[in-house]
């Protein structure tokens, strides 16, 4: 099991935003232990993948938290949100506009998806998915989508091929109405939220890679 307090401590020491300096005894006086469990600690949580480490010559290391170990404190944020924040109907996601792998046209020409997208959403998407980014605060929220039911998007076998399902969740881009979409199987990690709508996103709200985007999703 993950030492959470431990990447808590290393990420308000800055471990999440680059590699901190920090020594055993120094790191012992955080996490108010002895010298030696501060180092088992740390190479516990490196074995696990969590942190990366550089042993310095002169003494002491390099500490930076890996995307895993990033994963790790999301999850516990989240957990703490769903104690002590309200339950809402609707999420706003917001994110960094990227230029996807260029399957969403292809995925999105499938009959097989097209014809569940319609009867399901009342329109036909537009031949490709606007793709955004999202920072660690934001991608925390995603995680409510993978909670939620959603609308029901089923695999399906066409080409001789396997297509695989997921779900779906209307939403609104500025005044747009589409559906932000969560595979069963992405090639996207968490942090990248996938959105189609009835038109072109990046034509219509004039969208190139780096602008910020807004996303009011249903639950």
């Amino acid at each position: 099991m993950a030492d959470v307090n431990a990447l808590k401590k290393l990420a308000l020491l800055g471990a999440t935003k680059g590699p901190i300096q920090l020594s055993s005894s120094s790191f012992a006086k955080r996490i108010s232990s002895s010298t030696q469990t501060a180092s088992r600690r740390l190479q516990a949580l490196e074995r696990e993948g969590l942190i990366s480490r550089t042993i310095l010559p002169a003494g002491g290391q390099h500490i930076t938290l890996t995307e895993n170990g990033k994963d790790v404190l999301r999850n516990e944020y989240y957990e703490y949100q769903k104690i002590f924040e309200p339950i809402k109907n609707e999420v706003v996601l917001r994110g960094e506009v990227i230029t996807g792998l260029g399957e969403g046209q292809y995925y999105m020409s499938l009959e097989g998806y097209r014809t569940q997208f319609k009867d399901k959403l009342s329109f036909t998407p537009y031949l490709g998915t606007l793709n955004l980014i999202l920072d660690d605060e934001n991608a925390v929220l995603r995680k409510k989508l993978n909670e939620n039911e959603g609308i029901p998007i089923h695999g399906f076998n066409s080409q001789q091929r396997t297509f695989g399902g997921g779900k779906c969740f209307r939403a609104t881009i500025g005044e747009i109405e589409g559906a932000a979409i969560i595979p069963d199987r992405s090639h996207y990690p968490d942090n990248v939220l996938e959105v189609i709508a009835p038109k072109n996103l990046r034509k219509m709200l004039r969208l190139k890679d780096g602008d910020e985007v807004s996303v009011r999703v249903v639950l």
